[in-house]
């Protein structure tokens, strides 16, 4: 495996590339040609546009068969974004990009230096020289977001499809403490426009209501669905169509697709301010659609919403539109929950520890122990991060993990921790500590004996995990 510098190259091999940048990123890619502009904006592989020629973007893993890249493509820049837009890059973890090959091998792995107040870094780049082609490392930074970057490549985008990037997990701290990109059991998308031959829907005032016959409309087409896919089906529950509702009406407000309203408020805030308490949450917010029928259709042609709406683990679901009266608009916002129940809490704690034993398992490690004293340290520390607003191992007041466990009651020597914020279900939790290093070596750290886990629903994420290890 090749080690890249910022401006460092290597040949790369024939076949399929495997690119991912672990942590609370987006990836996206541009494909140019030797001009250094897209030919057009179907050149632009991101969230909302997962393919093109020779490029395939899914969850946060971009695969790449350059050769396979339409005719006359030359380059294929991979840039990334914090998976919360409003987040700048220095507040997050050093991104590493890593390359593998067809054969499974990482080729290639670049850690650029740590960028400081850019929203958009450019990692890196393939290129083509003569018949072969090659990996450049760049680490090049931008202030004005993925819009700014995709015009600057050429692309004629609409803010409100690209610069809204999906609600979720921020991260900071100099510890371990990430979120997986993509792949989540949430999104954000933003319908395409539609033709000049369509009329614009109705330029009504924006409204609210928590039950009207277009969510009875909604949850038959919803459950039809969900059955076709062998879920159960899912109730509508009024807090959470208040709060949909909300956030709709926050959106059409602003005129554009946003995670938060200018309230300040996130969807997830919205849903736990009225009153509802969840372990799972999920999420569409969408605009364009003038009837339930065509949002449901919309979101059942992305195969990721097509994942939250069928979800088998939510049992309950909210929705709210409304219009932008400038504009003519309509905004959506889907929720789907599963409700918190204490029992619920057990069997997902229950569940990371399963998963975290197993890795340890899979490295010839003895299996974690819960511990109670941990995990009410790890359950109040999730609990403070949504309450208080922030996400780090350090607390407001200045604690750190093994300040809190000690409160706790705790007497092991030796504490660690890991965070992450935005992840749906113990399984992706896991795996997303398992995808970063420092994560990773906690998980497997062969003196830790025992576990603690937190979780809470909440804040701007929508997730907050706390996991704590003692020895």
């Amino acid at each position: 495996m090749s080690e890249l510098t910022p401006g460092g190259n290597l040949p790369l091999p024939n076949g399929t590339l495997t690119i991912r940048v672990p942590g609370p990123f987006d990836v996206s890619a541009l494909i140019t040609d030797d001009t250094g502009k897209v030919h057009g904006d179907a050149d632009f592989v991101f969230y909302n546009q997962p393919t093109a020629p020779g490029a395939r973007l899914t969850g946060g893993t971009l695969t790449v068969d350059p050769p396979r890249l339409r005719p006359g493509a030359s380059r294929l820049t991979v840039v990334i974004s914090p998976a919360d837009p409003g987040t700048p890059l220095g507040h997050l973890p050093a991104p590493t990009l890593l390359v593998t090959g067809a054969a499974g091998r990482t080729i290639a792995r670049f850690t650029p230096p740590r960028p400081q107040r850019e929203t958009v870094l450019l990692l890196a780049e393939l290129y083509r020289k003569g018949p072969a082609w090659k990996l450049r490392a760049l680490g090049q930074g931008y202030a004005d977001g993925l819009a700014g970057v995709a015009r600057d490549f050429g692309v004629d985008v609409l803010d409100d499809v690209i610069a809204n990037a999906p609600a979720h997990a921020p991260a900071s701290g100099s510890r371990p403490a990430s979120a997986p990109p993509q792949g989540r059991g949430a999104a954000t998308y933003a319908a395409p426009p539609r033709g000049r031959d369509q009329p614009p829907p109705a330029r009504t005032a924006i409204s609210s209501s928590t039950r009207s016959p277009d969510s009875d409309r909604y949850l038959g087409l919803v459950n039809s669905t969900r059955a076709l896919a062998g879920s159960p089906p899912v109730s509508l529950n009024p807090h959470l169509t208040a709060a949909a509702q909300a956030h709709a009406t926050a959106m059409a407000a602003q005129g554009r697709l946003a995670p938060e309203g200018r309230d300040g408020l996130s969807v997830y805030q919205r849903v736990t301010a009225g009153g509802y308490a969840y372990l799972t949450i999920g999420e569409h917010l969408v605009s364009g659609p003038r009837t339930p029928a065509e949002f449901v259709d919309y979101c059942l042609s992305d195969q990721q919403a097509r994942q939250t709406l069928c979800a088998p683990t939510c049992s309950e679901t909210g929705l709210g539109h409304a219009t932008d009266p400038r504009s003519g608009t309509v905004f959506w916002t889907a929720l789907w929950a599963r409700p918190f129940s204490p029992s619920g809490l057990d069997r997902t704690a229950a569940d990371v520890i399963t998963l975290t034993n197993a890795e340890r398992a899979g490295a010839g490690l003895p299996p974690l122990s819960p511990d109670p004293l941990l995990t009410n340290a790890a359950q109040a520390h999730s609990a403070d991060m949504v309450a208080r607003a922030f996400y780090a191992h350090t607390s407001p007041d200045g604690s750190e993990p093994w300040h809190r466990a000690a409160a706790a009651g705790s007497t092991r020597r030796s504490i660690g921790e890991n965070i992450a914020c935005g992840q749906r279900s113990a399984a992706e939790v896991v795996r997303g500590w398992m995808n970063s290093p420092g994560h990773r070596a906690n998980i497997l750290k062969p003196g830790f004996t025992h576990i603690g886990i937190g979780f809470a629903g909440g804040g701007a994420a929508g997730t907050y995990w706390t996991q704590l290890f003692g020895g």
